[in-house]
């Protein structure tokens, strides 16, 4: 028999036999005397989810690990792809572990197609997918999330709030938090409320990522603190240490010059762009190919004018 046919029906089999402790003694054996690699991952990744049903969290991360080892020496396989990132998101949330969440969370729905979910487990997957872009240390992009058809199943719900609040991030919009922030639907939700300085110096983060986005280079050659502290919203004396900040996270480069209150960049964090980024960027393109068109007909002029002075 095809053992990749047996370890899924030996794993729907193991959802009936009672509690998550039988489940894990009915896999065992198997899981034991398996030698193919891919069964042997998709049942182990079985057991990984067991063990965090039972909270035995230093077990499962020691079988997950195993797992993801396994998986470096197998021709990529959907199924198991499926099934690795599934448990894997599942045991980071599980932890708070909210960056590695995300991540294989996103890898799993890259794997499936959206028909195979039920509408309640897009609705709670584009929930958690939301909490942990919010919480994560480290995640200020959110363009891959934004574009996925997962975050429309929060339309017309009681959690379109979260999908508008992770759309005013993308954007910088300080007013759209700060008007969000303060609805009892933001103020339900204690991880968050929890958070909220966190949140708000994520967003000031995201917001000086934008600005610079949206400048020319040239404009970025020399930013001066006044329009960071107008356009992130914080007080003279934050600008520098917000800047300090975007530069260790590696979100921006350049330096900055305390002296005279003033930021050079060269260089900004590459993002997933959503369209109103992408045509940005066109009428950017388009305005320095007409840059480039009016430079070459001057050079022309110029030569023809030497061409006949020469003569």
């Amino acid at each position: 028999m095809n053992k990749i046919a047996l370890v899924q029906y030996v794993s729907r089999a193991s959802k009936q036999v009672g509690t998550p402790q039988k489940s894990i003694e009915f896999l065992t054996p198997l899981q034991t005397t398996l030698k193919e690699k891919d069964a042997h991952v998709y049942i182990s990744c079985q057991l990984v989810h067991y063990l965090v049903l039972l909270g035995q969290t230093q077990e499962a991360k020691t079988l997950l690990q195993e797992c993801e080892k396994e998986m470096e020496q197998l021709v990529s396989d959907v199924v198991i792809n499926r099934q690795f990132y599934k448990t894997a998101a599942e045991y980071y949330k599980f932890e708070k572990l909210y960056p590695q969440y995300y991540h294989h969370a996103l890898l799993f729905l890259s794997s499936v197609s959206m028909d195979e979910l039920h509408p309640t487990e897009k609705q709670e997957r584009a929930y958690e997918l939301c909490m942990s872009a919010l919480l994560g240390e480290g995640l200020y992009n959110f363009g891959e999330l934004l574009m996925h058809p997962i975050l429309d199943s929060l339309k017309q719900t009681k959690y379109e709030w979260l999908r508008s609040l992770l759309l005013f991030y993308n954007s910088g919009d300080l007013e759209g938090f700060d008007k969000v922030s303060k609805t009892g639907d933001f103020l339900s939700q204690a991880l968050l409320v929890q958070s909220l300085d966190f949140l708000r110096q994520k967003l000031c983060l995201m917001t000086l990522v934008e600005v610079v986005f949206k400048r020319s280079k040239e404009e970025r050659g020399r930013l001066a603190f006044g329009a960071i502290e107008k356009e992130c919203r914080v007080p003279i004396e934050q600008v520098e240490y917000l800047v300090m900040k975007a530069l260790s996270l590696g979100l921006i480069k350049g330096s900055m010059d305390q002296v005279d209150q003033v930021v050079e960049i060269s260089w900004v964090q590459p993002r997933v762009l959503g369209k109103d980024q992408i045509k940005l960027i066109s009428s950017r393109m388009k305005q320095w190919s007409e840059r480039v068109a009016t430079t070459a007909v001057d050079l022309e002029k110029e030569q023809a004018f030497q061409t006949v002075f020469a003569q």
